[in-house]
């Protein structure tokens, strides 16, 4: 592993990059952090059973959609926001004559669901338009990433041919944390003899998975724990 102001980095097999993740994690959990954020990374990082094209893929684009607009939030589409829009332009022209101010109130309102409306639409047109670069045009180009306040991390393959190396920076985002992991991490180099990477009991047959070596397979879940010199 090397350690650099962008982050901690690794180069080497599937294995080894799965086993990098593996170490970060483990460092966040002891330093008690396990919220959302944590929670987000540590679904977000590569595991022994996955694959870079297919299930990092799909988790980087959905790590990178916009979020959801006050419409959706609130469980309307544009359609139904449109029709109530609609709705409340037809009662402010009924209130024109006797009620102004009630008029112009009904107006407003008939507005924020236009505004609404469009905000929901352009959400999902460009999330469906995201969904298409990410998948086939801006992982053929960049790494695999992942943001939130806690960790940023890339993911790439690096190497040609049949020889699979990959290349994965982790940088958290929080200096005093930073070098609370960074020792941590140092820690692990020094007492930890062999790292066994955390497995699915489904996990298919070793050959199936990304990279197809450097993936150590514990024999039984007590044995997927990092054994101490």
């Amino acid at each position: 592993m090397e350690e650099s102001v962008s982050g901690f980095s690794v180069r080497g097999s599937w294995g080894d990059v799965v086993e990098h993740g593996e170490r970060v994690s483990r460092a966040l959990i002891e330093l008690g952090r396990d919220g959302a954020d944590f929670e987000e990374w540590d679904d977000w990082r590569p595991k022994s059973h996955e694959r870079l094209d297919e299930d990092v893929n799909e988790k980087t684009a959905e790590q990178a959609s916009v979020g959801e607009g006050k419409g959706e939030r609130a469980g309307k589409d544009p359609d139904e926001d449109l029709k109530t829009a609609g709705e409340k332009l037809t009662e402010s022209y009924e209130r024109l004559a006797d009620d102004t101010d009630e008029a112009m109130d009904k107006w407003g309102e008939s507005i924020d669901y236009v505004a609404r409306a469009a905000d929901s639409a352009s959400r999902k047109a460009i999330r469906r338009v995201e969904g298409a670069v990410y998948r086939n045009m801006m992982t053929q180009i960049a790494p695999y990433y992942f943001d939130n306040d806690l960790v940023s991390a890339n993911l790439q393959r690096v190497g040609r041919g049949d020889e699979r190396t990959y290349a994965f920076e982790v940088n958290v985002n929080d200096d005093d944390l930073k070098e609370q992991v960074s020792d941590r991490l140092a820690d692990y180099e020094e007492s930890v003899d062999r790292w066994h990477v955390d497995t699915e009991k489904e996990t298919e047959a070793l050959e199936t998975v990304e990279g197809g070596d450097g993936v150590d397979l514990p024999e039984s879940p007590d044995d997927a724990r990092p054994t101490a010199n």
